[in-house]
């Protein structure tokens, strides 16, 4: 180990407050485990608009007691530049049910308040969303919440709010990414939770918060279709999340009583015993609410995800099998069913670029608004906001992976009012004899079934930089289907066959989206670091009268996999 690195891990051994990280790294040193002392301290846990995200353990590029602290006095000093009255409107903090998720959150509101500015900490566990809502709630500056959300056991993580309530965007990430960087080497003042207590800079958010959020939900404009709920029957998983309580109470309020919790997973684990990865996505996961459904032979199997921000459902079908939605799917019946009870004046959705194009198809046959953003949910709720007026309000936003927001309560993803929702749209399905599939079989039938997949392709190291290869070489045919148009994100063109091009208002990405003349579209996102691309692929397949929706997906499938190999043998290799 070299004289620099030997002063860095020392430094970080006299001021880490946590006895177990410091024997962690100690224990490295005295192994002489060099490489891996390295990489913990080849540089810092980057901060972007996702905030803080890794794995817990010692050293800067590891989430830990330091990092957090040093992390939340850079925040502090970004917003105390920005927030001119942050020091009064304050910084909601929040915590899921991880192992560290408390500690981390305590740590933050010491620092902040030693920094002058007032902190509202939740007195327990909150849901991601309800920080996202107390920001607004409270009219505070920022928002934190301690969560990886879905991500395995041994990760924590750090998510920032702006005082508009929605994810930070750039110019503030790199803003705070900075302060962080000055903080990292400045001495950081700790006052007591008790002494920011006494002092009145720190506010604990009691019952009355996790009321307030829960009425909010109950009150929403647009979950005020209560169409005889007693109808429906639902098994409900919190996947060893914070999401059980309120799930159920937000349902109850609703007027859902026929609802089975999965006890297994009902109270937060910050080990997922029973899962092997706690994201609803993943083969498996849904196993348990599944099984639950079944021996009640309940209309839905409901998840939230731990952090309790995504929301998947499986649906019995007519062999009392469940099958799962995808985010899409639910997208787009989300889409749907709130145009269709939506005020004249509030028609504005939004949705990605990696998102399914029917919502956009959907959203123009009701007279409403469909804008198309980068994939995130940060650029969705920022979006949303700015493009609203009192003559076009913002309605719902949802991306494939599982997340939504309906209304204006919460300007994140939001996966309790989604279960809610879903549960009321279910309900007036059912009291006119009609079911979830019928209504995605009349959208289907309207406007075509769509099916998307997802495909990331690791390429050898000689192959060429794609995203270069695939604009010096512009394909003009994609699986023998000519291509219509390309939009390229990174220049903010579209660029359409007959030479003809026109801008599009989108940040610039590296991201290729081609559109085919059979309505199919392939969208290309090249890794800038390793030979990987992801691909994201649609088709369109019209239903005849006699098609069933089984047979339209049998055969969207099958053209997809062709689609799929077709497009993948023409990359350069």
């Amino acid at each position: 180990m070299d004289t620099q690195l030997k002063f860095r891990v020392q430094n970080w051994l006299n001021n880490d407050p946590d006895p177990l990280m410091r024997a962690e790294l100690q224990a490295l040193v005295d192994a002489n485990d060099n490489e891996a002392i390295a990489a913990r301290f080849v540089g810092r846990l980057a901060f972007g608009t996702a905030g803080l995200r890794g794995v817990v353990g010692a050293g800067p590029t590891r989430m830990n007691r330091l990092v957090v602290q040093q992390t939340s006095a850079g925040l502090g000093a970004y917003l105390k530049t920005q927030v001119s009255d942050i020091a009064t409107r304050g910084v909601v903090i929040g915590y899921d049910g991880r192992h560290d998720s408390q500690q981390f959150a305590e740590d933050a509101a010491s620092v902040l308040c030693g920094l002058g500015i007032k902190v509202y900490l939740t007195k327990q566990i909150a849901a991601t969303p309800l920080v996202a809502f107390g920001v607004l709630h409270l009219g505070a500056g920022a928002g934190i919440v301690v969560t990886a959300s879905h991500n395995p056991p041994q990760y924590n993580g750090y998510k920032v709010y702006w005082g508009n309530g929605a994810q930070i965007i750039p110019p503030h990430d790199s803003g705070i990414a900075a302060c962080i960087e000055k903080s990292a080497t400045e001495q950081i003042k700790l006052p007591t939770l008790d002494e920011a207590l006494m002092g009145g800079g720190l506010q604990i958010l009691g019952d009355e918060f996790y009321q307030a959020y829960r009425d909010g939900v109950h009150q929403s404009p647009v979950l005020q279709i209560n169409t005889e709920p007693a109808q429906v029957s639902l098994a409900y998983t919190a996947m060893h999340g914070v999401g059980n309580e309120m799930a159920l109470n937000v349902l109850q309020d609703a007027g859902f009583n026929n609802v089975y919790s999965v006890a297994a997973q009902a109270q937060p684990d910050g080990d997922f015993p029973t899962v092997n990865f706690p994201n609803p996505e993943e083969k498996g996961a849904m196993d348990l609410v599944i099984a639950e459904a079944k021996k009640h032979n309940a209309m839905l199997a409901c998840a939230n995800d731990p952090d309790a921000d995504r929301f998947a459902v499986a649906v019995r079908n007519t062999d009392d099998n469940y099958q799962m939605l995808t985010g899409d799917q639910v997208g787009v019946l989300f889409g749907h069913y709130l145009l269709s009870h939506a005020r004249d004046n509030q028609r504005l959705t939004c949705t990605t670029i990696v998102s399914s194009s029917l919502l956009s198809k959907v959203a123009d046959s009701m007279d409403a608004t469909c804008r198309t953003t980068l994939t995130g949910f940060k650029w969705l709720t920022n979006v949303g906001m700015s493009e609203q007026t009192d003559d076009n309000q913002f309605l719902f936003a949802y991306e494939e992976a599982l997340g939504y927001t309906l209304g204006t309560m919460v300007w994140d993803k939001d996966g309790l009012s989604a279960l809610v929702g879903f549960a009321q749209l279910t309900a007036e399905l059912a009291s006119k004899g009609q079911t979830i599939w019928d209504r995605l079989e009349s959208i289907y039938r309207q406007h075509g079934f769509h099916l998307n997949s997802q495909v990331s392709i690791a390429l050898k190291p000689t192959t060429p930089n794609i995203g270069a290869y695939l604009r010096d070489n512009p394909p003009q045919a994609i699986a023998g289907h000519k291509v219509v148009s390309t939009d390229d994100i990174s220049i903010g063109k579209r660029l359409f066959a007959d030479g003809s091009e026109e801008a599009i208002n989108l940040p610039a990405s590296d991201v290729l989206i081609y559109r085919l003349d059979n309505d199919g579209r392939v969208i290309v996102r090249p890794s800038g670091t390793e030979p990987k691309i992801k691909c994201y692929y649609e088709v369109v397949e019209t239903m005849n009268a006699d098609d069933t929706l089984a047979c339209a997906q049998q055969r969207a499938q099958a053209n997809m996999d062709t689609f799929i190999n077709a497009h993948q043998a023409d990359l350069p290799k």
